[in-house]
């Protein structure tokens, strides 16, 4: 059978096969018991894989990788220029046709190569909604470098459309886009995209300096109470105690209460209950251990709950001061 008449779920088949039971193990961790279930059933099917249609198979698999490196590296007019210096004009183009019918380009995906300063200069005088829009596309490292150099008066707005932003269309996306970049919009999926949300609030505001943070949630407490808290909530969760600095992560044992502490440590990552019973005494780490043993089974909700006045009692020691919880941007790293 010649490749062009394969099916997709056949290529992938013949593919693995050609990687090896190995590798293709690796892979199949990677999908869905769906995707697994089918694509064993195609596996299955083959009785036999001709050399020449497993080297068509595998050259097709190398060129669509590189192509979506390329597409990821600068877009597709970067993947179009390095397509047509490898394979000719009429060879990129039909690579481009393909990729573009298969998988999706993220909106904006442009503006994730270029320098935060770059978009600034273009997004500071625009509308907050279209910034909004704007940033919740982009990484979040990238989105909080830019809200902190907005304007104050600004920032709390933007961050807030972030924060209650649940999907947007196409259409309107497709507008914002064409000015940023031009004829993107034909790439962007047709289905309505969800974007925004407080998650993305939460991994900008974790980019951004102390103070940028401060004036942003500040703002968000006057204008919304509820939104701010949830926000905060979410800002630094139980799991990130591993993050801290060990002096700190001393002070939060000292300031915690033990129950609170054997409780949120029942569900929490043998990574994070080894980092904290490092930073105990031997004779305390042991008896919490014990003391864990004994707690039997306990409800969800308690643990959550002791987990959340941790997190409280934490980000109050940070406010004061005391403790320093490590930003993604490096500046409060401690030396």
């Amino acid at each position: 059978m010649a490749i062009a008449k394969l099916t997709g779920r056949q290529k992938a088949a013949v593919l693995l096969i050609s990687l090896g039971p190995d590798t293709a193990a690796k892979v199949y961790k990677n999908l869905s018991e769906d995707e697994i279930e089918l694509l064993s059933l195609e596996i299955s099917s083959v009785r036999k894989v001709e050399k020449e249609m497993q080297e068509q198979v595998m050259a097709e698999f190398h060129s669509i990788a590189m192509a979506q490196e390329y597409i990821t590296q600068g877009g597709i007019g970067y993947a179009r220029t390095i397509l047509e210096k490898a394979l000719g004009a009429d060879g990129a183009a039909s690579m481009i046709q393909r990729l573009t019918s298969t998988i999706q380009v993220r909106p904006f995906d442009f503006a994730r190569k270029l320098d935060p300063s770059q978009i600034l200069n273009f997004i500071q005088h625009e509308h907050p909604q279209t910034v909004a829009v704007i940033l919740s596309y982009i990484p979040a490292k990238q989105a909080g470098q830019i809200i902190s150099s907005l304007p104050e008066t600004m920032q709390t707005d933007v961050a807030r459309r972030i924060a209650l932003m649940d999907r947007s269309s196409p259409e309107v996306i497709a507008q914002v886009e064409s000015v940023l970049e031009e004829k993107l919009s034909q790439t962007i999926t047709q289905d309505y995209t969800e974007t925004g949300g407080i998650e993305a609030v939460v991994e900008m505001l974790n980019g951004v300096d102390r103070s940028t943070e401060r004036i942003i949630l500040d703002g968000l407490y006057i204008q919304d109470p509820e939104l701010a808290d949830e926000i905060k909530k979410r800002m630094f969760v139980f799991e990130d105690i591993i993050t801290l600095e060990k002096r700190a992560i001393q002070r939060v044992i000292r300031d915690v209460d033990n129950d609170d502490l054997q409780l949120a440590l029942k569900i929490a990552s043998e990574d994070v209950k080894e980092m904290v019973f490092e930073n105990m005494s031997q004779r305390m780490a042991e008896t919490f251990k014990d003391e864990m043993e004994y707690l039997g089974p306990v409800r969800l909700r308690d643990v959550e709950e002791a987990q959340s006045r941790i997190v409280a009692i934490i980000r109050g020691l940070e406010e004061a001061g005391e403790v320093v919880i490590a930003r993604t941007n490096g500046e409060d790293i401690l030396v």
